[in-house]
């Protein structure tokens, strides 16, 4: 069987959970797990740096056969619906973290 590799989406608000999520998938599941967990809280990125960083996330995306949307309470912020959206795009297995719930 081939392993499986997902990519990690959520906000970095979250990065704490996602660090604990990928090693859980890794240890408990066996998938090849690509993380995309930053501080960027503390870091002052130039537009330029972010933009490198945002383009390789979508790379890793492109090299995965699913996504993990790290969606704690339901929240999924703009730059993690964009990741869902591409990975919807570009076929790839969508996993979410929490159930989602219905629009009423």
């Amino acid at each position: 069987m081939k392993m499986k590799i997902i990519t990690i989406c959520g906000s970095m608000k979250y990065q704490n959970e996602m660090i604990k999520i990928a090693k859980n998938l890794e240890t408990k599941f066996g998938y090849c797990v690509l993380q995309c967990v930053y501080d960027f809280m503390s870091e002052n990125l130039k537009k330029q740096e972010y933009e490198k960083i945002v383009k390789a996330h979508f790379k890793k995306i492109d090299l995965s056969n699913a996504i993990y949307v790290v969606n704690i309470g339901g929240y999924v912020g703009e730059n993690t619906q964009r990741e869902i959206d591409y990975a919807v795009k570009h076929g790839k297995e969508i996993f979410y973290h929490e159930p989602l719930k219905e629009d009423k």
